[in-house]
């Protein structure tokens, strides 16, 4: 049975370098991708683009985009 986040780590986010690492890091790109609010271009690709819905929904919460473009 997995156990709460709570109870198997203590800090469940951790800054590295300039990005949230950790399972916060984790599940919120999960979410995220789950939504389209980001994407790849290809399947084996490492990296992600934000997609038009995630520029609206992002920014709806106050996120400011403009610090990654």
């Amino acid at each position: 049975m997995k156990k709460p986040v709570a109870d198997s780590d203590p800090r469940p986010a951790k800054m590295c370098y300039s990005h949230i690492g950790g399972k916060l890091g984790q599940l919120l790109a999960e979410a995220f991708l789950e939504k389209g609010w980001i994407a790849k271009e290809s399947p084996d690709s490492k990296h992600f683009y934000i997609t038009p819905a995630g520029e609206k929904e992002l920014t709806r919460m106050g996120i400011d985009l403009t610090q990654i473009k």
